[in-house]
């Protein structure tokens, strides 16, 4: 069968489906980003968070039954959802429940990994008499439709299918890797080799985890209660789920292309400063790999009702313009140049300033006279006249967070700024 061309059968199988969103990581990788949110609910592109990402996957999969569990600082990442995810309707069968942390089994601890999350929850999910259940991680930047990844699930016969991208062998030193048949049947799961196997026919590139899961209902709620039953598991599904399963039962790789191309689409962990800043500078190119614009697979989110974009004065020195940028909605460029950067809503840049290379995040509000280069700019910073941010380094470091490819990370506490704003 060709998974993508009967989409009376994919719809058949999205309608009874349960997605799973694992939305309650620290994403201490951030740094200071997540100081305050966790990281499904950093800002990203402009207008969007990170959890709008597979939300935005799952309703336009056809997927429309949703929980997102959370536990690390969740205030933002809720008022987010409920502002901007409640349109679902109940009585359609619909719904995006949000399932704090909540000690629902007999144990003293919060959860205690990514299994554990889902094992906490299991009569939920079971209250919704899903066929099939799709487990994702809420803080990855792609588009995706996983209507064709759980038809290859049933069509193949599997008890698990992953989701997975090809990666070069040097680099998928970093992540789970793979090993798979010339079907496609998982052989062996390993956790950041030293040496990972390379793809059957092919010597350059191995089939890496995307922390994307499919299951059987029932399979997955055995392996669960059984990984509970063992004191010795760190209750992860990389770590000790896939291993066992593999052993044990059919576990499918379902790798990620285009159907139309046959090409890999655009996939991001932006789990670090660096990795964030530059999947954002990404999006201000020509034409980014990542299409924002695209209509036939839009991403949902909350905005505020906000005017446009303002920009004013036209005399030497003091020009608002914007240069091979993007800006946002209630954003106020007064007599400043924005050059190669990205601003979230509702930033205002005084006269004479200069931002490039940078991140803007909502709610900031950059002095006279500022220079700020090759930066990320928390929410609802206030920059003081007459600073210069990104070309120091050294200095910069005693102040701010400096990554490891020199970008400066400027939060309001940096600033000695006691904010009262949800991040």
């Amino acid at each position: 069968m060709e998974f993508g061309h009967n989409q009376r059968f994919v719809s058949r199988l999205t309608q009874n489906t349960v997605a799973v969103i694992l939305a309650g990581g620290r994403g201490g990788r951030l740094a200071n980003l997540t100081d305050w949110r966790t990281k499904p609910a950093v800002p990203f592109g402009g207008k969007f968070r990170i959890i709008d990402f597979p939300l935005s996957n799952c309703i336009n999969s056809g997927i429309r039954k949703m929980a997102v569990l959370t536990q690390y600082k969740a205030h933002s990442l809720i008022q987010h959802m409920q502002k901007g995810w409640s349109f679902l309707r109940g009585e359609h069968g619909e719904f995006i429940e949000i399932i704090p942390a909540q000690q629902r089994i007999n144990q003293k601890d919060w959860y205690a990994g990514t299994a554990d999350a889902v094992y906490q929850n299991i009569d939920i999910i079971n209250s919704h008499h899903p066929d099939y259940v799709i487990v994702l991680a809420g803080d990855h930047i792609y588009k995706m439709d996983y209507g064709t990844m759980i038809a290859r699930h049933v069509s193949c016969g599997a008890d698990m299918t992953v989701g997975c991208i090809e990666t070069p062998l040097d680099q998928a030193k970093s992540f789970g890797v793979m090993s798979v048949d010339a079907d496609g049947v998982v052989t062996k799961f390993t956790e950041k080799p030293d040496n990972p196997d390379a793809i059957p026919g092919r010597d350059d590139v191995a089939l890496c985890s995307m922390g994307i899961y499919v299951f059987t209902k029932e399979f997955l709620f055995e392996q669960l209660a059984m990984d509970a039953a063992n004191e010795g598991s760190s209750r992860d599904f990389a770590k000790d789920i896939i291993p066992f399963a593999i052993a044990t039962n059919r576990v499918v790789a379902h790798p990620f292309r285009d159907p139309n191309t046959g090409k890999q689409p655009y996939f991001r962990d932006v789990g670090t400063v660096d990795a964030f800043y530059e999947a954002n500078q990404e999006l201000i190119r020509e034409c980014p790999e990542l299409d924002l614009y695209d209509s036939e697979w839009p991403i949902w989110t909350y905005q505020a009702q906000l005017p446009p974009a303002k920009f004013i004065y036209n005399e030497d020195g003091r020009r608002g313009m914007a240069i091979n940028s993007m800006v946002s909605g209630g954003d106020y460029i007064s007599g400043s140049i924005v050059r190669n950067s990205l601003l979230f809503s509702n930033v205002e840049v005084n006269s004479r300033s200069l931002i490039e290379k940078s991140v803007i995040l909502p709610g900031v509000s950059v002095g006279e006279n500022c220079r700020i280069k090759n930066a990320v700019i928390d929410e609802a910073c206030t920059i003081p006249e007459n600073t210069v941010i990104g070309e120091d380094l050294e200095k910069d470091s005693k102040y701010f967070y400096v990554s490891p490819k020199g970008v400066v990370l400027v939060t309001a506490e940096m600033l000695g700024q006691n904010v009262a704003y949800i991040r």
